[in-house]
């Protein structure tokens, strides 16, 4: 169970802070969905979740533990917005292997089973896939660290409706076997997969009821 407690963040540079006494409550086997618009400070939030960003108040707690930002680290894998951005490998196979030189080749490929990129060629540059298939090369790099906690920042911005199709019926199946939290400012067919949701307003985190969303996405 992730736990935020009243977290704060208020860089020195701003008059306002961004987080406001943040609470959140995420099991096993979740996703969990963060709605607001550009600026709302959901990247943020997910940064000081992934141990990116140092928090100015409140606690992190994974099931009973309040961890640091160094453990926060170890326990969540975050996939950036635009994640070709951050590719540095020339193949996919060394995109994989980036930091894992010794992962075995039996990881690797259930991995990319997971994300249904199993037929791809390892030679191929990262580059070369398409924006869904960046998405899911993405997820793969992290679920080979096996992480507790998968973050996603925006992870349909700028596909088409298919593409958005296809990952979000990647993600509820993935939730099978990982807890995941998401934000997005532009949510569509992320509702209908959610266990948990929020929006950001103001700083704060307000509970939203998900059951809502799915009877009005089935109408």
């Amino acid at each position: 169970m992730l736990y935020l407690k009243n977290v704060i963040y208020h860089p020195p540079a701003t008059l306002n802070p961004i987080l406001k006494e943040a609470n959140l409550e995420l099991a096993p086997q979740e996703l969990g969905l963060i709605i607001g618009p550009s600026g709302s400070g959901k990247t943020t939030l997910l940064e000081i979740i992934a141990g990116l960003a140092e928090k100015t108040g409140g606690k992190i707690f994974w099931r009973d533990q309040e961890l640091t930002s160094l453990e926060l680290q170890q326990l969540g894998g975050l996939v950036f917005q635009f994640p070709q951005r951050h590719f540095c490998g020339s193949t996919i196979l060394e995109e994989l292997r980036l930091g894992h030189p010794e992962i075995l080749s039996e990881r690797i490929k259930t991995a990319l089973q997971e994300v249904g990129l199993e037929h791809i060629p390892l030679n191929q540059s990262p580059h070369a896939l398409s924006g869904g298939q960046q998405r899911r090369l993405a997820l793969a790099v992290q679920l080979i660290r096996q992480p507790n906690l998968l973050l996603l920042d925006e992870p349909t911005a700028g596909l088409d409706w298919s593409m958005r199709h296809h990952l979000a019926k990647l993600l509820s199946k993935l939730k099978g076997n990982w807890t995941l939290l998401v934000v997005s400012h532009d949510p569509g067919e992320l509702f209908t997969i959610a266990d948990r949701c929020w929006k950001i307003y103001q700083g704060h985190l307000v509970s939203l009821d998900t059951a809502m969303f799915k009877s009005q996405e089935s109408q």
